[in-house]
């Protein structure tokens, strides 16, 4: 399957399903989903797939056991490729358009004390905050669950008390809606920000690991 680009169909699904997240709207427009979005998705991540890996795209399906929020239905379409469970780089289509980054969801509390304590170490901590520094300059911007005060056993005035306070770090860059979404350059501009994720996915998987 060669990937073309994501078409303007693509992001009409997504819009209307915002507006109407029912099975019935599902039922009806889910040839264009496969058509539009999944099809696309899974040709952008094969051509990937040489330089970053095998990658999984989730499914549309939300688990609603535990949400007070009981929408069937993801309103985007999102796919990881990594070394292990949880860390990676990250490509998502939504009604907003492209979203791009990496970096990794905590799976457990000894996952997050594990970081914590390498943001800590005076070596390690230094170079997460220079990569991280990196990727804001490079229009990324720092996503993740965190505590509003300093962690337990940690000063206030740390000097990487902002990357302390994170349970898990994820860089994302929102690029939208641009000319070329529906043409092949995707590929290549996914890559290009999946490269620039790389550094922070090796630290994680250096200095904090699986579950």
């Amino acid at each position: 399957m060669v990937f073309t680009g994501f078409p303007p169909q693509a992001l009409d699904f997504y819009a209307g399903l915002e507006a109407d997240n029912s099975k019935a709207f599902w039922t009806a427009n889910k040839g264009t989903w496969e058509s539009a979005a999944r099809d696309p998705m899974l040709a952008l991540l094969d051509e990937l797939e040489d330089e970053f890996g095998p990658a999984t795209p989730f499914r549309p399906y939300r688990d609603v056991r535990f949400s007070a929020d009981k929408s069937p239905y993801k309103t985007h379409l999102g796919a990881v490729a990594g070394p292990t469970k949880g860390v990676g780089c990250y490509v998502q289509l939504s009604a907003e358009g492209l979203l791009v980054g990496g970096g990794f969801h905590s799976h457990g509390s000894a996952q997050t004390a594990r970081y914590r304590a390498a943001v800590d170490a005076p070596a390690s901590g230094t170079a997460l905050e220079a990569i991280v520094g990196g990727l804001r300059d490079k229009g990324f911007a720092v996503r993740g669950a965190s505590v509003k005060t300093a962690p337990r056993g940690f000063a206030k005035d740390h000097p990487r008390i902002d990357l302390l306070r994170m349970a898990e770090l994820m860089v994302i860059r929102e690029i939208g809606t641009p000319e070329w979404l529906a043409t092949p350059r995707v590929v290549t501009e996914v890559a290009e920000a999946w490269r620039a994720v790389g550094p922070l996915a090796d630290w994680v998987v250096e200095h904090v690991g699986a579950d």
